[in-house]
């Protein structure tokens, strides 16, 4: 894989993994339609690597606002505060993922290499996107949140598991359907993948270094690195902007024109 398809494949990873439209879709489909060599487990830890530490850096006030939260509780055992509050129900929504993850990562990394079945799951994320925006209320913001709230967006968070279904589409249209604003269904998606990110991220960076990075990669793996940390940073800014005032059925609608055209090549090609 040359320097600029890693440039490209960053920017892809970073728009993707925001907009909810599947970053872990686009990785299969995108290199599958233009004949590309598969990006490999190095440039896949680069790229996701550089996603999450675009929404660490945006979001960095929230994070020191819940590491001070913590720090109060263990000195006080006060567990009141909202940005404390906030926190538990981060961790609470992120063992979901954590939990389906563990027990079926062999089956999962058995499916993400095919394209059909990312291509199919693009319909699925258009579908969750559209049930969201039709049957949840704007009623509700990040501070309104429940635990029930948080387990329910989070068991939405582990379908994204199979690639080709949006982990931000699946959990802004779930904070959508428990009547949330889809402003902040947005923020508390962004920040409720921060761990699922980062976690996944220190699993591929272990058998990374198992297996060993040539010389010859670095300047690859850093331009895709670079590329997703800027496209991503400026992708959250945008999305959250958008969709104070926009719905997601925009991305609905791209979700089914990819697929069925990611299909139709599937089809054209005899697999």
């Amino acid at each position: 894989m040359t320097i600029i398809q890693a440039v490209l494949l960053g920017i892809l990873q970073g728009a993707t993994e925001f907009i909810p439209v599947s970053s872990s879709g686009h990785l299969v489909l995108i290199p599958w339609l233009l004949g590309w060599e598969s990006p490999g487990l190095t440039l896949t830890v680069a790229v996701h690597a550089g996603t999450a530490l675009a929404v660490l850096l945006y979001f960095w006030r929230d994070w020191l606002d819940m590491a001070q939260g913590a720090l109060n509780w263990l000195r006080t055992r006060d567990s009141g505060t909202p940005a404390f509050r906030l926190l538990l129900l981060i961790l609470l929504g992120s063992l979901p993922a954590a939990v389906v993850g563990g027990l079926f990562e062999d089956f999962f990394a058995s499916v993400f290499e095919r394209p059909l079945i990312a291509a199919l799951m693009l319909m699925v994320t258009a579908a969750i996107l559209i049930v969201g925006e039709r049957l949840g209320g704007l009623t509700r913001q990040v501070g309104d949140l429940t635990w029930a709230d948080s387990l329910f967006i989070g068991f939405a968070q582990a379908l994204a598991i199979f690639p080709g279904v949006s982990r931000s589409g699946a959990t802004i249209a779930a904070g959508r359907l428990r009547d949330m604003k889809r402003a902040d269904a947005a923020r508390f998606s962004f920040l409720l993948a921060t761990p699922v990110i980062v976690g996944a991220g220190l699993l591929q960076l272990v058998k990374l270094i198992g297996a060993g990075v040539g010389s010859s990669e670095t300047l690859m793996l850093l331009a895709g690195f670079v590329a997703a940390l800027l496209t991503g940073y400026l992708v959250i800014r945008w999305l959250l902007h958008f969709l104070r005032t926009r719905s997601t059925l925009v991305f609905a609608v791209y979700c089914v024109l990819a697929s069925a055209f990611s299909l139709a090549i599937f089809v054209i090609r005899g697999g």
